[in-house]
């Protein structure tokens, strides 16, 4: 083998190592700039969501921070006798501020201060004011002159119940129709039995 031979194939063995060592260092730079930018923008989400205030996507008008409070309280809804509850997938977890969620009807959960009932109803889809109680798809069950719309918190009548903000252990009836001060009774009554699942 000559001396030009030779030469030809170390410049060939360098050329191949310098081409390897280069693609090699360049897919290294790409590889660690993708993780940069990954932690960058999970640092940054994280950093939004443990900041997030009343002015956050999504949230209502006058709540504080998600997290900022958590209160249970325990629902009975009564339309002309029969049980509405909230366990059905269409009004589970529809908002992180207020919601119902595994799947129990019964139990609200409230993660913020500043959350009312009426923010709770707007999220699921039903109307609810002092006169009218309005489901999903439109049926409505409206004060007249046979039947009312009544509202208890913790045994007491209220008027309204949509700008209430919830504590701990509160106890909250909805009835339509034309119950008798017994029937009432016996409604709070299973309505105090009714288990707050947390």
């Amino acid at each position: 083998m000559g001396r030009k031979e030779r030469r030809e194939r170390e410049e060939k063995r360098e050329n191949y190592a310098t081409k390897h060592s280069n693609e090699k260092r360049k897919q290294t730079l790409i590889a660690v700039g993708v993780f940069v930018g990954i932690a960058l923008i999970v640092g940054y989400a994280s950093w939004i969501f443990i900041n997030m205030t009343e002015t956050a996507p999504g949230g209502p008008e006058n709540a504080g921070a998600l997290g900022s409070e958590h209160s249970h309280a325990a629902i009975l809804v009564k339309i002309f006798g029969d049980t509405f509850e909230f366990s059905s997938p269409a009004f589970q977890i529809k908002s992180s501020w207020i919601h119902f969620e595994g799947n129990d009807g019964t139990t609200i959960h409230k993660h913020a201060t500043g959350v009312n009932l009426g923010y709770l109803f707007d999220t699921i889809g039903i109307g609810i004011d002092d006169q009218c109680y309005v489901f999903p798809d439109g049926k409505s069950f409206c004060t007249n002159d046979e039947y009312t719309l009544k509202f208890f918190i913790n045994r007491e009548q209220v008027s309204d119940i949509t700008n209430y903000e919830i504590m701990e252990g509160d106890r909250i009836l909805v009835v339509f129709g034309s119950e008798t001060p017994e029937e009432i009774e016996s409604y709070l009554l299973q309505l105090d039995n009714q288990e707050l699942i947390k």
